[in-house]
């Protein structure tokens, strides 16, 4: 082989990876705009942690506030909620899990589905895990929790999905209190 033909492959292996990389960079810039449009827009960021005011809130009411497109149950529970909630066996649920985003990997006894040690705060999405419905609150359904009537799931007052079609407790989201008075989602 003469010195020619190593220059000519050397020219020839240089044009290969030349076209390659700038296919690359091409492919790359075309395929950048699709994977963007993916991202969430600057409003719903704004929005992925909100404070909510929770002063206002008696023992046996619940506030409802949308986060992230969604409803958001925050319940202060009376002593006789919180007595019937944690009275009930893990192996009476048909989810054994608390669902909840704070404690990972948690069984569903009532401790680790609440915001507080005293198990006076609930703070739960407001979204049946059956098709997406909002359940009915304020003592509804057979376990005087939360009621879906598009397909009639039964929450008890722990959020635990207790009887119906929903396969999941109702998700409890990042929450906690920033201050005495302020929950933060998120």
């Amino acid at each position: 082989m003469s010195h020619a033909e190593d220059n000519a492959g050397t020219r020839r292996d240089f044009l290969y990876y030349a076209t390659a990389g700038a296919g690359a960079v091409a492919t790359g810039a075309a395929v950048w705009p699709l994977v963007n449009q993916m991202n969430p827009s600057a409003d719903v960021q704004a929005l992925s942690s909100i404070f909510v005011d929770v002063s206002a809130v008696e023992v046996g009411t619940q506030l409802t506030v949308k986060w992230l497109g969604k409803p958001v149950f925050i319940r202060r529970r009376t002593p006789e909620e919180i007595e019937a909630a944690r009275a009930t066996a893990i192996s009476e649920l048909p989810d054994a899990m608390a669902e909840n985003a704070n404690k990972p990997d948690a069984d569903a006894a009532d401790q680790n589905r609440t915001l507080d040690e005293a198990g006076e705060w609930l703070v739960m999405m407001g979204v049946c895990t059956h098709l997406g419905c909002v359940p009915l609150g304020d003592g509804s359904g057979d376990f005087g929790g939360w009621f879906c009537p598009c397909h009639g799931s039964h929450y008890d007052t722990a959020g635990r999905i207790r009887k119906g079609p929903a396969p999941r407790n109702l998700p409890v989201p990042v929450a906690a209190f920033d201050n005495e008075t302020t929950i933060k989602l998120g």
